[in-house]
């Protein structure tokens, strides 16, 4: 069965994508590889063109990279980086990161749905980080978004899946891909993402604040693809008020 990841026009095989930002730049290969990643975030300010340090050279060629607009506190700004992304050879996909709060580092939603209208008509594929709100996943997914991706916890808390009951509102009510976006801690909770239905999920500080990075980077890759697997195959049902034999208790003694 053909299960692919599809945003905008692109089709992913991988359901896992990585959050660039924490690893070192010579670790960043492998950890793409142990994971199975096809789409990878980075910060702008990372592409340094011409410099000794630049982290598109540390990427394989076969990874999408999804540039984000960290760092913008208007959809402006955002649009300033995510078109400076493009000069630098970035690709049009871009995840729209408009934080304003720099205590929790919350995404400003409002400013988030002008963003995404204004990098759609400039040709950008857009990808909004965003507070788990129903109504405005609908204004966004309105404004012309490719996926939405909602946070699971504050970012780089490692907390896991606060947010579930709304993260499942918007897989049941948004005709587009729901990508779990910062908070995860565990391939656990990723698991659980996945079996919620959300499209994929992405994951950067667990991996990066592990002791054995690489390997984590694999138990995230094994346990998203498990979440996924769950969810395609159906869940068995929940009996809330009684137990059920897993075998038959009459009918085998006299035989």
């Amino acid at each position: 069965m053909n299960d692919d990841l599809v945003i905008g026009n692109k089709h992913f095989k991988s359901r896992f994508i990585l959050g660039s930002g924490k690893f070192s730049l010579e670790m960043t290969d492998k950890v793409i590889r142990n994971g199975g990643v096809e789409i990878a975030t980075l910060a702008v300010r990372r592409v340094n063109k011409g410099g000794q340090q630049n982290v598109l050279d540390y990427m394989p060629k076969n990874v999408t990279l999804l540039p984000n607009t960290s760092g913008a506190r208007t959809a402006e700004e955002a649009l300033t980086i995510a078109r400076l992304a493009r000069e630098l050879g970035c690709g049009d996909m871009i995840k729209i990161e408009i934080v304003r709060d720099s205590r929790y580092l919350l995404p400003d939603n409002a400013e988030t749905v002008k963003a995404i209208e204004l990098l759609v008509d400039d040709g950008f594929t857009a990808l909004p980080y965003m507070m788990p709100d129903l109504t405005m996943a609908k204004h966004m997914a309105d404004a012309g978004a490719a996926a939405i991706m909602p946070l699971a916890a504050p970012i780089g808390s490692n907390r896991g899946l606060l947010t579930k009951d709304f993260i499942k509102m918007m897989v049941e009510e948004i005709d587009l891909p729901i990508i779990v976006d910062a908070g995860i801690g565990r391939p656990s909770q990723a698991c659980e993402a996945m079996e919620l239905g959300c499209a994929a999920v992405m994951a950067n500080t667990a991996i990066a604040t592990a002791s054995d990075v690489p390997e984590m980077a694999t138990a995230f890759r094994m346990a998203i693809e498990a979440g996924r697997k769950a969810y395609l195959a159906g869940p068995g049902r929940v009996l809330k008020d009684r137990g059920e034999a897993s075998s038959p208790l009459t009918g085998f003694l006299g035989e």
